[in-house]
């Protein structure tokens, strides 16, 4: 099983599709390793200010929903947050990475991800001024 990885600039915070990047990584992986077309591919997050997420791809407004949602939760103004070294939305950034994921596997059918109708895959950036994020792929077939 080979890794290839994925680099995303984003520059802004909310949520970011990452579905045709990752598509296009788990076609390479599949012509690395084309013994099966059926398997799971692993997706991980190397950072702890964003986050891996299948939500809604269809419907903008409730991506705009789900960001909304977030922010209100952990917002960069709260009394008890002491983790300010790296910036005022660092601390928020983690809480909000703790409610979600750092790692996905998906099912890969025919060398298809198989993700429902409205389903996309999305990179959840929580920075102000967001660095450049590694997603690692990798493919284990059956």
């Amino acid at each position: 099983m080979k890794t290839v990885q994925i680099k995303k600039k984003n520059s802004t915070p909310g949520l970011h599709s990452i579905t045709l990047e990752v598509q296009d990584a788990l076609k390479k992986l599949l012509q690395k390793d084309s013994t099966s077309s059926s398997g799971v591919v692993h997706l991980f997050n190397m950072h702890t200010s964003s986050a891996l997420l299948i939500n809604e791809s269809w419907d903008d407004s409730a991506k705009g929903d789900l960001e909304r949602f977030f922010n209100y939760i952990a917002p960069e103004n709260l009394p008890f947050i002491e983790h300010t070294l790296e910036g005022p939305d660092d601390s928020p950034a983690h809480m909000k990475t703790a409610l979600l994921n750092q790692h996905l596997a998906l099912i890969v059918e025919d060398s298809q991800m198989l993700l429902g109708r409205w389903q996309g895959i999305f990179l959840a950036e929580f920075r102000d001024d967001p660095p450049t994020r590694t997603i690692l792929l990798k493919y284990q077939p059956d």
